[in-house]
């Protein structure tokens, strides 16, 4: 006789499952999170995506508007690396390429047990993602706590 249960934990696995295959998808190329700003107009154009650059008073703010919808926003410091990328919209953008040299961080920790089936939080002290949606309303931030500016707030950077 097969229970319930199975299908519970089929639920609890659906969002990280829907992200790691997101990640793993080719869709997009930007700078990536603890990278040079500096590729992110090459980019843009080969992405066919509109590009807006503003100036805040710590950090630039790059917003790339995808095709798809879906709008990223990476965070640069006065140093021209990248400490931070939010994304929102009806895809997940390709999180190998934006978390860079922390995507492997990222996948180990989203394959850990976590509660709940929207959303995923992952806390490190060298990376920090929180994720959610469902299907075609995605968002999520991901940043380097350390490499944070001062003066600037996390709540700021979604």
């Amino acid at each position: 006789m097969r229970t319930v249960r199975s299908a519970n934990n089929v639920k609890k696995c659906v969002f990280p499952t829907v992200l790691l295959i997101a990640a793993l998808s080719p869709r997009m190329a930007t700078a990536a999170l603890g990278e040079p700003e500096t590729s992110l107009q090459t980019e843009g154009a080969r992405l066919h995506a509109s590009i807006t650059v503003s100036q805040h008073e710590n950090y630039h703010l790059h917003e790339l508007q995808l095709t798809s919808g879906t709008v990223v926003r990476e965070f640069a410091g006065s140093d021209g690396k990248v400490f931070a990328v939010a994304w929102s919209g009806p895809t997940v953008p390709n999180l190998r390429e934006i978390l860079g040299q922390y995507f492997e961080s990222y996948v180990t920790a989203a394959k850990a047990p976590h509660s709940g089936r929207h959303h995923l939080q992952i806390r490190q002290s060298d990376l920090v993602v929180q994720a959610g949606g469902h299907m075609r309303s995605f968002s999520g931030v991901a940043y380097l706590p350390q490499a944070v500016p001062g003066g600037v707030s996390v709540g700021d950077l979604h």
